[in-house]
């Protein structure tokens, strides 16, 4: 392994340190697997992981919003949200 040296802001360091206890590793383990996870070339599982998490959200608020879909009511709907 080599050392490497970064600068993270308060926030950052907060922020990792927590992660680090609730997963039980250290924080540079930590760092390590997430370069690991955004540096991987497979990396598209989290990708894919969020495409499906709003795919199976699609439709969910139907029951709030009435939408209209006949011939012109996109057109008519953008008009209305241009002049708002």
């Amino acid at each position: 392994m080599n050392r490497t040296n970064i600068y993270l802001t308060d926030e950052q360091r907060r922020r990792l340190d927590a992660r680090a206890r609730a997963e039980g590793v250290s924080r540079a383990e930590l760092i390590r697997s997430m370069l690991d996870r955004a540096l991987d070339e497979g990396g598209s599982e989290l990708l894919d992981a969020d495409l499906a998490a709003i795919d199976g959200s699609f439709g969910a608020l139907t029951d709030e919003f009435s939408i209209d879909r006949h011939d012109g009511a996109r057109e008519a709907h953008l008009q209305r949200l241009a002049q708002a």
